[in-house]
Order: structure tokens, then C-alpha cells, then sequence
């Protein structure tokens, strides 16, 4: 591994922390296109391409639950354009807990929430 990688990898990472009173609220609210591999993060203030994120987003499934894990920008949507603005984050590392999380909230989101 090259250097200039391995300080990358060690620089400091910006943290992304956001509680949500339900899973329609996260999905709806705050992350769109949410897959497995993925995010897109809503947010007038988008950081730059290439950053590191400690991601941390608490969502109300059937109690609190967290998805926890590192992610790095590779697209962003500037404020003032059609598109809403935000970024485009891609999981580096989900613990796996996280990644079940994820796995459940997908299918809810396909199939609706319970009654």
C-alpha cells in the first residue's frame, strides 16, 4: 500500500450523526437511494468529493437502532440546481450489524411500513 493511502486513510474522518423518529423519516427525510452499498445523504452543506465519513444515522425500527460505519463522498448535488442538494456516499466499512439493519430497512421500504 502506498503511502500517500495509508495517510489517507489515517487522516481524520468528518462524522455524519443524525436521529430519526422513524425509518419513513430517515428514508424520506435525510437519505434517499439508501442500498447496501450506499447513500444519498440530503444536505445544503455537501461535503467534497473524496472525504471520509464516520457515518452514524439511529432510526426508531421497533426500538432505537443504529447504523454505524465509515463512508467516503463520491458525488455531490450543490444547493440552488433541479436536483436536491446533498452527496453521494458509499460505504467503506459497516459493521455487520449495520449491514443486517440495512438489509431490513430495505425490504420494509419495499414493502411498507407495518400496521
Amino acid at each position: 500500500m502506498s503511502r500517500a493511502v495509508v495517510e489517507k486513510r489515517r487522516d481524520a474522518r468528518l462524522q455524519v450523526n443524525r436521529e430519526f423518529h422513524s425509518i419513513e423519516e430517515f428514508i424520506t427525510e435525510y437519505v434517499t437511494n439508501l442500498s447496501s452499498v450506499g447513500a444519498f445523504i440530503r444536505t445544503d452543506d455537501p461535503l467534497p468529493v473524496r472525504t471520509l465519513v464516520d457515518l452514524k444515522f439511529t432510526v426508531i425500527v421497533d426500538d432505537f437502532e443504529s447504523i454505524e460505519g465509515i463512508g467516503e463522498v463520491v458525488r455531490v448535488v450543490a444547493p440552488g440546481g433541479s436536483e436536491p442538494a446533498g452527496m453521494a456516499v458509499v460505504f467503506t466499512e459497516l459493521t455487520n450489524y449495520s449491514k443486517k439493519l440495512i438489509e431490513r430497512l430495505l425490504i420494509r421500504q419495499q414493502t411498507g411500513p407495518r400496521r
